[in-house]
């Protein structure tokens, strides 16, 4: 739970638990029976090891050293998407003890369970946590065509032809998310100031809004630059021929379809990049969104509607938070709107994150690396960065 580097027995058991998080295995759903067995005996080892949690004891200044195993596995499961969802968490996690879910064992040993208890919560960590909310510090944002224009003028690899379609796609679903938010950020609904600038160029005292408004009569009218938000990361799908980012997606893309059964399908390849799994936001709403302190709660019975919210009051001054929005849809339907079910997924990561405090744990990892620090036990996260870095997770920049 220390920000250490992994120990080797992580690395060990890592195999059998990549086997036991295979989302190419359909399984059949768990029995009544079965799942109420398994449902008692995976509550009786998270409580006690919940009981013996140095998180709970932490004093608050050294507790962003620390994150709780026993309720990032708690939380995973609680908030896991669906009841298939559910059946999958619980077949990997009694996988990964060795217990057989179906028998109710009255005498569990907990102290031979612990090690693997604890790897399981690591595994989560490091091939789903920490490289996901490093991934969504920043959405790239590429200008249309350009860069793109530049490479082939210049001659084309295999690689940099693939790099170009990226570009494209990235620049291509900036356009339509813009379009489809009517060029203002869902949060705070300020226009983009760049957009601003261009129609007021061309049409000087007749510049209107998407929604043909005059620009000069609405009275509290406020600008920023835009930028578009991946609901889910666009690093998820990023191809490499690196053996080892490729295994580090894998793995990640194998706990998500755990998390949430059937949803890789929606982002698979190019599906990424949709205007589905897109937001149009403003730069400092885009790194809160992107770090998970930020989050979207659909409100029951009105579509396309969202309580907006946070966890920490500073944020919410911040950002002007709660606030409550119906994101826009295009009249004639051709640009879809942000998916309920990917803004229900950001949620609940956000949710586990904080609770867990994995969150503030990872921003810790994060903060160490800018400032190249090392505490004062002469610990560091070295070995979670090494693993961020040869997995292509971190791209170069840690803060949006």
């Amino acid at each position: 739970m220390a920000d250490q580097p992994p120990p080797s027995p992580h690395h060990r058991h890592q195999t059998s638990l990549e086997q036991v998080i295979d989302m190419s295995t359909v399984q059949e759903p768990l029995g009544e029976a079965e799942r109420a067995t398994a449902h008692d005996t995976f509550y009786r080892l998270v409580e006690h090891f919940e009981h013996a949690d140095p998180y709970n004891t932490a004093p608050h200044a050294t507790r962003r050293t620390l994150y709780s195993q026993p309720l990032l596995v708690r939380y995973t499961y609680e908030f896991a998407r669906s009841a298939q969802s559910k059946d999958i968490f619980l077949r990997s996690f009694f996988s990964s003890m060795a217990l057989d879910l179906a028998v109710a064992d009255a005498s569990l040993d907990f102290e031979d369970l612990a090690p693997l208890f604890s790897e399981f919560a690591e595994y989560l960590m490091d091939n789903f946590f920490l490289p996901l909310k490093a991934s969504t510090r920043k959405t790239p944002q590429p200008s249309p065509a350009i860069h793109s224009t530049v490479l082939r003028a210049q001659g084309v690899t295999n690689n940099a032809e693939a790099y170009i379609k990226t570009e494209e796609r990235l620049a291509t679903i900036r356009a339509q998310c813009l379009a489809r938010d009517r060029h203002r950020c869902v949060i705070s609904r300020k226009f983009d100031a760049p957009e601003f600038s261009l129609r007021t160029d061309l049409h000087r005292d007749d510049a209107r809004d998407d929604d043909g408004i005059l620009f000069s009569v609405q009275e509290r009218l406020e600008f920023d630059a835009l930028e578009v938000a991946h609901i889910l990361p666009h690093s998820l799908m990023k191809t490499s021929t690196g053996e080892v980012m490729d295994t580090s997606r894998q793995a990640a893309l194998a706990v998500l379809n755990m998390f949430d059964y059937g949803v890789v399908h929606l982002i698979n390849g190019i599906d990424i990049d949709r205007p589905r799994n897109g937001l149009t936001l403003a730069h400092l709403a885009h790194s809160y969104f992107g770090s998970f302190r930020v989050y979207f709660e659909a409100v029951d019975g009105q579509d396309n509607t969202y309580r907006i919210r946070s966890f920490k009051t500073g944020d919410d001054r911040v950002l002007h938070l709660p606030v409550t929005r119906t994101l826009f849809i295009t009249e004639d339907r051709t640009t879809d709107p942000p998916l309920p079910r990917f803004l229900a997924l950001h949620c609940a990561i956000a949710h586990i994150l904080h609770l867990s405090g994995a969150g503030e744990y990872i921003d810790g990892i994060f903060r160490d690396l800018e400032e190249r620090a090392v505490h004062a036990d002469g610990s560091s996260a070295l070995g979670r960065l090494v693993s961020l870095g040869l997995g292509g997770w971190l791209n170069g920049a840690i803060c949006s």
